[in-house]
């Protein structure tokens, strides 16, 4: 079996194909796998470090802006779609696959449409609760698309489509509360894991200072909180708003990188609404506090939320109403009774799925069988 992968420009286009890859190559050895990327994306790094053959095309996205800059931007883009079809071609023509999946991203586009041209079977993983414009674009041509979220399926119209949940990883879904708990010295006070991303998100950072601050003079909650790397200015705000840095239940890092035993300790997540982040919440039945980023593509975040939201399984704050007043009630209300925590946890764990990668590669088995 010879496969293509196409996907990129994010963590959430990438991460869920090499998860992917690497679970097929587990099951069938013998199978050939190539990914087609950007060549100045993530994944042109991210790729070969995992061990997959990396070629790539050139392709960029049109800017919906109209600004001078956003013209030349869109000239570019146009000459792309017709260089990055050769590319296409020529990358096809030459590993010849017997299927090709795509995960997301402009780079996606030109590649598949393509394989559909020249009668490859095509296959799309869309991992957020609203597809984006790659995925839709494509849905005429693909055999199946293949979804993260339920409510994704009302966006692609008569395109098949499969709820296959999104690729968690097997460290996440394995991490066990009380062991990883007792690993990180903590008592039975609940814990609050918070987190913007590695980069960090300076609303959440902000919302959080005051939380931490009256925490770590009441005591009442234990807090892992990752403020990133262009927050390095957080530990100086809580030191101006007299947080006791001697504070035993205080963890701040500027990176969580045990991050698969944090949210298996945590009582509650306050954290952003990236689909993959939102299925290892559900993999570890985690109540949660969504603040969604109001700065990515067609607000896909404010939907994924809202399909956990809408089951019980999460609370919400948008951006706009976020502060420090609104964020520390939220928690508070939800610690106020500990069967609230259960509920909301429960409930996220229904949503789970825990055996993506399985369901994902029956499907790919399934369109090859035709």
């Amino acid at each position: 079996m010879k496969i293509l992968f196409a996907g990129g420009g994010t963590g959430g286009h990438i991460n869920p194909a090499l998860a992917v890859a690497n679970y097929i190559k587990e099951r069938e050895p013998e199978t050939e796998i190539l990914y087609v990327g950007g060549a100045d994306s993530m994944e042109a790094r991210l790729v070969p470090a995992a061990g997959f053959e990396f070629r790539a095309i050139r392709v960029s996205g049109f800017q919906r802006k109209l600004t001078l800059k956003n013209v030349g931007r869109n000239i570019r883009a146009v000459w792309r779609v017709f260089t990055a079809s050769a590319q296409s071609k020529k990358i096809l023509r030459e590993f010849a696959p017997d299927i090709c999946m795509g995960t997301g991203g402009y780079v996606c586009g030109p590649i598949l449409r393509e394989a559909a041209k020249m009668g490859v079977p095509i296959v799309v993983h869309e991992s957020n609760a609203y597809p984006g414009v790659t995925t839709k674009m494509l849905a005429k041509y693909a055999k199946c698309i293949m979804v993260g979220v339920e409510d994704a399926k009302k966006y692609l119209g008569n395109t098949p489509c499969e709820l296959t949940g999104n690729p968690v990883r097997p460290q996440v879904i394995r991490a066990d509360k009380e062991t990883s708990r007792k690993s990180l010295g903590l008592d039975s006070r609940p814990l609050i894991l918070s987190f913007g991303g590695s980069l960090g998100a300076r609303s959440i950072n902000e919302a959080m200072a005051d939380l931490l601050v009256r925490s770590s003079k009441d005591g009442k909650y234990q807090h892992i909180h990752g403020y990133g790397q262009y927050s390095r200015w957080m530990p100086q705000l809580l030191a101006e708003k007299g947080i006791d840095e001697n504070a035993p239940n205080i963890d701040l890092r500027e990176y969580i990188n045990n991050m698969d035993t944090a949210l298996a300790a945590a009582d509650l997540v306050i954290c952003r609404a990236g689909a993959i982040t939102l299925s290892e919440l559900q993999a570890q039945g985690k109540a949660g506090v969504l603040i969604p980023s109001p700065n990515v593509a067609e607000n896909h975040q404010y939907h994924n939320a809202m399909a956990m939201v809408n089951r019980g399984a999460a609370r919400i704050i948008e951006e706009k109403d976020l502060t420090p007043q609104k964020l520390t009630e939220t928690v508070d209300s939800i610690f106020e009774d500990e069967n609230t925590v259960k509920e909301i946890g429960k409930n996220a764990a229904a949503m789970g799925i825990l055996d993506a990668n399985e369901r994902i590669y029956q499907v790919i088995l399934r369109v090859l069988a035709g």
